[in-house]
C-alpha cells in the first residue's frame, strides 16, 4: 500500500501508469472510478464486477447512468445540472486529481476522461491498461464500499469537444473536420452487421477507418507511445495537426481514439456523440456501403 501524501495532486499527463497509482493512492485530493462498460455479446455487468473486485477507494463511474434520460440513443452527454449532480454524489470535488480505469485495459474509461474534459475538468487520467494490469502487478483489490461526502464539483460544458448529427451532416459537404471511425473494418465497410438491430451497415461518406483496437498493444493491453499513433495515422491519411472528430458505434471507442490523439498531439477531437447508433437509424442519412 502507498504511503500517506499530503500534497494535492495536479496530472498533467492523460496517462498514468499502476505504479503511479500504488504510490499516490493516499493523496487527499484523489478519486479513483471504475468507468467499465461492456457490449452486450461480452455478457458482462460491470457493476456486478465493481461490487466484486475494485481498487482501493474507487467508486463505480456508471457510463449508461450518468447520460441523458430524454433519449432513446445510448449513453448521450448528460446536461451540466445532471453531470454536476451525478459527480457530487459520488464525492467529486472541484479540485480533485481523477483517475479513471476499466475492466478491459483501455477502452470504456477513456470516454469517463472525455466527458470530464467537456465539463471543464482536465484534471483527469486513464489508467494504462487498467484493472488488468493493475492485478498483473500482484496489488490489492477490495470490496467494500467507500462512502465520500457530498463533493462541490461544478461541470461548464465545452461545445468545442462534441459534435452532433447536423454538424456531421454538414461536414459531409464542407469537409472542415476530418472523420474518424473507431469501429472494426468489417463494420466499417458494411460487411459484418451492426451489433444493435435495425441499423444499417457502411459508413458516413468521407470518414476514414482507425479500428480502435489498432491503438492497444495486444500483449499489455496498453495504448501505443505517441510515435506509434502517429505512425497508425500517418498511414490512413489522416493529419493529426489539422482539426478531427471521431465516430464509432455509441460513443464508447470514439472517445478511446480522442484520447490516443490526444497523446499523439492533437488535444482538441471532438467526439460525434450518436455515432452509428444515431446515423445508421436515420432514414435519410448518407451512408457508403463498399467493399474492399
Amino acid at each position: 500500500m502507498s504511503k500517506s501524501i499530503s500534497k494535492s495532486l495536479i496530472l498533467t499527463q492523460p496517462l498514468v501508469d499502476v505504479s503511479w497509482l500504488l504510490e499516490n493512492l493516499l493523496a487527499p485530493n484523489l478519486k479513483i472510478l471504475d468507468a467499465s462498460w461492456y457490449l452486450p455479446s461480452d455478457m458482462r455487468d460491470p457493476y456486478t464486477d465493481f461490487l466484486n473486485s475494485h481498487i482501493p477507494n474507487s467508486q463505480f463511474f456508471d457510463i449508461d447512468k450518468i447520460s441523458n434520460p430524454q433519449t432513446n440513443l445510448p449513453h448521450m452527454l448528460p446536461s451540466e445540472v445532471d453531470f454536476s449532480d451525478s459527480m457530487q454524489k459520488l464525492g467529486l470535488c472541484a479540485n480533485d486529481a481523477i483517475v479513471v480505469y476499466d475492466g478491459s485495459g483501455v477502452f470504456s474509461a477513456p470516454r469517463a476522461w472525455w466527458m470530464f474534459r467537456i465539463f471543464g475538468h482536465n484534471n483527469v487520467a486513464v489508467l494504462q491498461g487498467g484493472m488488468p494490469a493493475w492485478l498483473a502487478s500482484n496489488n490489492i483489490v477490495e470490496s467494500s464500499l467507500k462512502i465520500y461526502p457530498k463533493g462541490n464539483f461544478k461541470a461548464i460544458f465545452n461545445p468545442l469537444l462534441v459534435r452532433n448529427l447536423s454538424e456531421i451532416e454538414a461536414n459531409i459537404k464542407t469537409k472542415k473536420e476530418q472523420l474518424v471511425d473507431a469501429r472494426s473494418e468489417g463494420r466499417y465497410y458494411g460487411r459484418d452487421p451492426e451489433p444493435r438491430p435495425g441499423l444499417r451497415s457502411g459508413h458516413i461518406p468521407g470518414s476514414i477507418n482507425l479500428p480502435y483496437s489498432l491503438i492497444i498493444n495486444q500483449k499489455s493491453g496498453y495504448i501505443l507511445t505517441p510515435k506509434e499513433i502517429r505512425a497508425k495515422a500517418k498511414i490512413i491519411g489522416l493529419d493529426l495537426s489539422q482539426p478531427v472528430v471521431t465516430t464509432c458505434g455509441s460513443g464508447i471507442s470514439a472517445s478511446l481514439l480522442a484520447l490516443a490523439f490526444f497523446i499523439a498531439g492533437q488535444q482538441d477531437t471532438a467526439v460525434y456523440d450518436g455515432s452509428w447508433t444515431e446515423w445508421g437509424s436515420q432514414k435519410d442519412s448518407l451512408i457508403v456501403n463498399d467493399e474492399i
